[in-house]
């Protein structure tokens, strides 16, 4: 009932997934939400995540943002990262997921969505055949819509880890 908004993966923070491991599997293209997945909700690029995508760009990954938010709270993030992005994206619909691949050449085959929610983020990756990881918000402060998604998603949550131990 509730598996379509299973993610593949959930791992605690985006910043600890072994990138090298998955570039060796054959990733070759990356898509990333960004509000609570790489930085708290309307926050800048830290140093942190400045690090992640020198790191990332280094191994030789394709890096694509992909966010509902408006451009100009994409472009403030992306100033110091410099990948492409796409903004007011419409999540879940798979069609920016696709046209981020194809803006980094990849595929469904070789490319992992990272984001920190399942009815937009991990069920908008399902649609578009996409691997997906989620990750645990990094700041618990949000917006009321989301709060009440995070209320939603406990109770999925609670089934997917349940699956897990079947």
């Amino acid at each position: 009932m509730f598996d379509k908004f299973y993610p593949d993966r959930y791992v605690t923070s985006a910043y600890v997934i072994d990138f090298e491991k998955m570039y060796s599997e054959g990733v070759r293209g990356l898509i990333f939400d960004i509000d609570n997945t790489l930085v708290p909700h309307g926050a800048p690029a830290d140093e942190r995540a400045e690090e992640l995508f020198a790191r990332l760009k280094k191994i030789g990954f394709g890096c694509c943002l992909i966010s509902n938010n408006q451009e100009p709270r994409v472009k403030m993030f992306n100033r110091n990262i410099q990948v492409d992005y796409i903004y007011n994206a419409h999540k879940p619909s798979a069609k920016n997921y696709r046209k981020a691949m194809e803006i980094m050449g990849t595929g469904p085959e070789n490319t992992v969505f990272i984001g920190d929610q399942l009815f937009t983020d991990v069920w908008g990756a399902k649609r578009a055949g996409i691997p997906n990881i989620l990750v645990k918000p990094i700041h618990p402060k949000e917006e009321i819509q989301i709060v009440l998604k995070r209320r939603l998603e406990k109770i999925v949550l609670h089934f997917y880890k349940k699956s897990l131990n079947r």
